[in-house]
């Protein structure tokens, strides 16, 4: 009989460990680069004053709205191989590329081409993730695929607002 105490931990599904644990590799920073999207976004939209005040201030709301719905799936995708996922503030804060976003009002432009870089920084993490999981797992990589299709929706909105080409 194992001792459950000294036992490796492993996946609590049919799960390969190490596939498991290299999908939570690529898949945590993705779930933490959107989860300060979310945040960062929503700081935005509360902020954000100008000439385009209503399209902008929804469409912020539309990213974050997005950003939490990607975040979720990719990490339920690491908890269905049976493993933990870290999205908790302080660990997004730690880990995330992300810059703090500017306290108080901001003109439209400035909102969005803060929000753009972190989209920018979010989509790097989601990249590295398509390529990690090319051979590891296709079922988490075309989850990150989605979630990439999404990223450069959300990006082509927010950048044609202050895109003059």
């Amino acid at each position: 009989m194992t001792d459950t105490k000294t036992a490796p931990k492993t996946p609590k599904t049919g799960a390969n460990a190490d596939v498991a644990s290299g999908v939570a590799q690529f898949l945590t920073p993705v779930v933490q680069e959107l989860v300060a999207l979310a945040v960062n976004g929503k700081q935005a939209h509360w902020h954000v004053r100008g000439v385009n005040f209503i399209a902008v201030h929804e469409l912020l709301d539309v990213v974050v709205a997005h950003a939490q719905e990607w975040a979720d799936l990719a990490a339920e995708r690491v908890v269905a191989l049976g493993l933990p996922v870290d999205g908790r503030l302080k660990s997004v804060s730690d880990k995330s590329g992300a810059a703090n976003p500017k306290l108080g009002f901001q003109p439209y432009d400035e909102a969005i081409a803060d929000v753009v870089a972190q989209i920018d920084l979010a989509a790097e993490k989601v990249a590295a993730a398509i390529e990690g999981l090319d051979e590891l797992d296709p079922v988490s990589q075309d989850v990150v695929i989605e979630i990439r299709r999404g990223l450069d929706k959300d990006r082509w909105f927010l950048f044609s607002h202050i895109s003059v080409k």
